[in-house]
């Protein structure tokens, strides 16, 4: 097989030193895109001339003896739903946005740029995120490196494709109920999913957007740890344009991944007490624990008891969700002469036109009533970290699924005969989002099938380092699948 792309942080070492020249380097990256792209259907774009012209000015700066930064003449794809970027598409894969073009640049976009990095296309998503796989009416679906014929999860398919498929070693995803997790889990690579708002997120017209409700945090798909880690360096840390964003920590997240974790107590829960799980998956989550032991820490199987079925927690979630939707549907009809309920209706997904029904339907009590829920969820979790320092699971309930031929892929409708919802009922995922706790999901081994499974690693708030810690002990540990 043709060898993919090497690491961020050999890219950038080699770059600085002077023995990769950023010209050369993207342009053969840019051709590996344009030859393979069509496996997995990982991008929408690809940002050629841009991404020629940056790596153009890097080389300049380099001969001239000026600093490149950390990630200097490095490939890094966006997820084309959640990042604005200059002159590009953002059609979020709806019908309606088909040729929308982004006017400004997303801040964590400016902040991998400064840092050297090469922007060199988007990605696919599913119709505005609203569910756990990729595919959408514009350009179908994003497939599975491991298996053609399933799907690579969602919401950030086509970043964790691209990143599996070797087309970049670095790729941008957001996660509001798991669409970083969910895909890095299937496509058998790494995503981390920092504390809400350790990576500002700028809004506008609502700068307060996601601070009640789904806590959405923008994050990286890689192909090891340590790149996860030096990408978050680089787009963390406070903007004053974001009320709710975090300041710079002390100490680099990049160092935090080489630190021991003898002593650290981990809890481990293969439902939260209440989602079904695939036997097959959870053997193979059961049999990576002892991962752990080796590295020096302690694994301890717990009960989780939140107090919500999987039912009334998936329920929650969709509500929280399906009230952000029809917020911004209603802006758009109001403000932008779209109308996704009226002229635009037969042009979405009949998954999200009942989300954004609905909450245009609720009340602002009731939205407010499913806080309660949150906060049994939050409680849970704190619960567990009054004795241990991390807590773990499966990242996803079943097995990769099979494309439809629609453009209309979903979940599935049951998990080892128990019934679920398939935009997102299979993920244990979404519990963090109701947080804001740091998550990232690590490749934990391979089904029966030879299909990627994910281990999720849960931190205390704030401790995104203890979970680049852990993460690390893993991955030096067992070898990652291989598509």
């Amino acid at each position: 097989m043709e060898s993919s792309v090497q690491s961020a942080t050999e890219i950038a070492t080699q770059v600085r030193r002077g023995t990769l020249n950023p010209t050369d380097f993207i342009d053969t990256v840019l051709d590996r895109i344009t030859r393979r792209n069509d496996r997995t259907n990982a991008f929408v774009e690809i940002t050629a001339d841009d991404a020629r012209s940056r790596a153009m000015s890097i080389e300049h700066e380099l001969s001239a003896g000026r600093s490149v930064g950390p990630l200097a003449g490095v490939p890094v794809a966006l997820k084309e739903s959640a990042s604005a970027k200059s002159g590009v598409k953002r059609t979020m894969g709806s019908v309606p946005f088909r040729g929308s073009v982004s006017e400004t640049d997303s801040t964590f976009v400016t902040r991998l740029e400064s840092a050297g990095a090469v922007v060199v296309g988007t990605t696919n998503t599913p119709e505005m995120d609203h569910k756990g796989t990729t595919d959408n009416p514009l350009v179908g679906p994003t497939l599975n490196p491991f298996d053609l014929s399933r799907n690579a999860g969602g919401s950030s398919g086509g970043s964790a494709a691209a990143v599996a498929g070797g087309l970049v070693p670095i790729a941008h995803g957001k996660d509001a109920g798991g669409s970083l997790r969910i895909p890095a889990a299937w496509s058998g690579v790494y995503a981390f999913k920092p504390t809400f708002r350790r990576v500002p997120n700028v809004t506008r017209p609502d700068g307060f957007a996601d601070e009640l409700g789904i806590r959405s945090s923008h994050g990286p798909i890689t192909r090891s740890v340590e790149d996860a880690a030096l990408v978050l360096d680089v787009i963390g840390g406070h903007h004053p344009r974001d009320p709710a964003s975090l300041p710079v920590e002390s100490e680099s997240f990049r160092e935090a991944v080489d630190q021991p974790i003898d002593g650290y107590s981990i809890a481990y829960t293969p439902d939260f007490g209440t989602f079904p799980v695939e036997p097959a998956v959870r053997t193979t989550v059961d049999n990576a624990l002892e991962t752990f032991s080796r590295a020096g820490a302690t694994v301890e199987r717990v009960t989780m008891e939140i107090g919500y079925t999987h039912s009334e927690l998936t329920e929650t979630w969709l509500a929280l969700v399906g009230a952000n939707l029809g917020a911004f549907a209603e802006w758009l009809a109001e403000h932008d002469g779209i109308d996704l309920l009226g002229e635009h209706r037969n042009d979405c997904s009949d998954g999200l036109v009942s989300l954004i029904e609905s909450g245009m339907e609720m009340t602002a009590t009731e939205y407010l009533h499913h806080h309660v829920v949150r906060t049994a969820v939050h409680d849970a979790f704190e619960d567990v970290f009054e004795t241990y320092d991390l807590l773990v699971s499966p990242t996803v309930c079943c097995s990769p699924i099979e494309n439809a031929t629609d453009e209309s892929t979903s979940g599935p409708t049951a998990v080892d005969g128990v019934a679920v919802d398939p935009r997102i009922g299979w993920c244990q995922t979404f519990l963090c989002n109701f947080t804001g706790h740091p998550a990232a999901s690590i490749p934990a081994g391979t089904d029966p099938d030879g299909l990627p499974v994910g281990l999720q690693l849960i931190g205390q708030r704030f401790d995104d380092a203890g979970v680049f810690s852990a993460s690390g002990a893993i991955e030096r540990r067992i070898p990652w699948p291989t598509p």
